[in-house]
């Protein structure tokens, strides 16, 4: 993980935003690289989701609108969704590092002695995984106070009354009885609409793209011809005041999103949840990422959204949960909550009457009654939501290839559909005609293929640069070209070279692209 966080600085994919000011927890800015990677994913997220969605259960292509809605709704949205009451995390800060923790990461204490007195370490997970990361905190106490500890027992954070709670050891500055209690951290972001700073002003970012989609549910269905079931998808920015950003750009506090909300009628919503776990997984696959580095993993009962009623993780093998996996996607059963929510909230009918079933239902000769009851409801949603700057992070973590034949000793081996450049053009040496001709085909490329000239350093020097950034394919111009119009097209994956005519280069390229 070190090394592919220091190559996307290195090579401008990613950088700490505000750099020059020294940085800011859980911002991050994408380079040049970084934008392009960044935006061939959303571009195909859009395309296999709202431009060519795929066929549903009976083999007709399904009905999908997109929408860009705006960061900031109006602040009932978020009484309505639960966001103002609930969406809040549990803090404790250390009084002498400043360091803060999420008091419901804290599942499991470690319980040693200090002079005779007990003391608690902290450490995420299950007791067994507690257990055995806890040389390293016993390590820094014993750098801190000079003496030897020993492990007697764990016990949840959470349970800890204020006697107990002196006694925790801050695992980040090793001192005793430094860590507050757990205060509620209210995850949105406050702003202020209007000049006037008064209560009556407050808004807020939006921490989910979501929301913005359910409250132009009835706009959708009036001005467009969707009928149930049919989705509406967004890409967009949101914002979570995380209390510890972690791990590069996996948990951040400005992030993009890709979600889409899947209406369709109650009666329906398993079919259709269980139809978006399987495409979503065939997605993924088709980014390259392999089999063995995805799962799915159901919730249990207890870390279940107050909105759903069944959600379904897309789970990665990133390289600091290796072995194990952490999050990629949700899928989310939301049931009828949100539309439900906005309804009671704003006043406003958000129910959907179905025509089609009520023809039906005409036919098949049902009662007045039970048709204009069955024929009238609030839909419920299947929700996919991942996060477009996570996806990045899962196709370089993909990418990174290890190669110590080469001269970078590595290579990024994208899928060549979504690197970020898809051709590098190189004059041999910086005369002799050659510039002009690689010039030319530059001109010519670049309307197809996103491409790079470059006719500074070596040429294996700029191979190399080539291989760390992920570019497919390399095309020189060298003193054959000027004696018979071929060019060598070298593959970044093979390292293999063959000629090629200067006008066939584009129909090569299209071919493997």
């Amino acid at each position: 993980m070190e090394q592919i966080v220091s190559l996307c600085k290195r090579r401008g994919f990613i950088y700490p935003a505000s750099e020059i000011y020294g940085g800011l927890n859980g911002f991050w800015d994408y380079g040049p690289l970084g934008v392009l990677l960044k935006n061939n994913i959303r571009d195909w997220w859009w395309r296999e989701m709202v431009l060519c969605p795929p066929a549903g259960p009976d083999g007709h292509p399904i009905e999908m609108v997109g929408l860009d809605s705006a960061i900031i709704q109006n602040p009932k949205t978020w009484v309505a969704s639960g966001h103002v009451g609930g969406f809040a995390d549990p803090k404790v800060d250390c009084k002498a590092c400043k360091s803060r923790f999420r008091a419901d990461h804290l599942k499991v204490m470690e319980l040693i002695f200090i002079d005779g007195e007990h003391a608690l370490i902290y450490g995420e997970g299950e007791p067994n995984e507690v257990l055995a990361a806890s040389a390293k905190y016993i390590a820094k106490l014993e750098k801190a106070h000079g003496q030897g500890y020993t492990l007697s027992g764990v016990q949840p954070f959470t349970h800890l009354n204020a006697e107990g709670r002196a006694k925790v050891v801050c695992p980040e500055c090793g001192q005793v009885g430094t860590l507050t209690e757990p205060r509620q951290f209210n995850l949105m972001f406050e702003s202020r609409a209007g000049a006037v700073e008064e209560e009556s002003s407050k808004v807020y970012l939006r921490p989910e793209t979501a929301q913005g989609i359910f409250l132009e549910f009835k706009n959708i269905i009036d001005t467009t011809r969707v009928k149930i079931p049919f989705g509406v998808a967004q890409v967009g920015k949101s914002f979570r005041n995380e209390v510890t950003p972690r791990n590069f750009i996996y948990r951040s506090r400005e992030f993009e999103q890709m979600e889409m909300e899947w209406f369709c009628h109650p009666d329906e919503a398993l079919k259709w949840y269980e139809f978006w776990k399987a495409k979503r997984m065939e997605w993924w696959r088709s980014l390259g990422v392999a089999d063995s580095n995805l799962r799915l993993r159901d919730h249990v009962k207890e870390e279940l959204s107050h909105y759903s009623k069944m959600t379904v993780d897309i789970e990665y093998k990133y390289p600091f949960t290796a072995p194990d996996f952490g999050e990629l996607e949700g899928i989310a059963h939301r049931g009828s909550f949100d539309l439900t929510q906005h309804q009671e909230h704003s006043g406003q009918k958000l129910d959907y009457f179905d025509q089609e079933l009520q023809l039906k239902l005409k036919e098949q000769g049902a009662s007045p009654e039970d048709i204009k009851a069955k024929s009238r409801y609030v839909p419920n949603v299947i929700e996919p939501a991942s996060g477009l700057t996570r996806a990045v992070l899962v196709l370089l973590c993909e990418a990174f290839t290890p190669d110590e034949a080469r001269p970078s000793k590595m290579f990024l081996k994208f899928k060549p559909q979504f690197a970020p450049i898809k051709v590098g053009i190189f004059p041999l040496v910086n005369k002799d005609g050659m510039p002009e001709v690689a010039e030319k085909l530059y001109l010519d490329l670049r309307t197809q293929f996103t491409s790079e000239y470059d006719a500074k350093q070596s040429i294996g020097k700029r191979y190399a640069r080539m291989d760390e950034i992920g570019t497919p394919f390399c095309v020189t111009i060298d003193g054959q070209t000027l004696q018979d119009q071929t060019v060598t097209v070298r593959d970044r994956d093979a390292m293999t070279q063959v000629r090629v005519g200067v006008e066939q280069v584009a129909g090569f390229l299209r071919e493997r692209l």
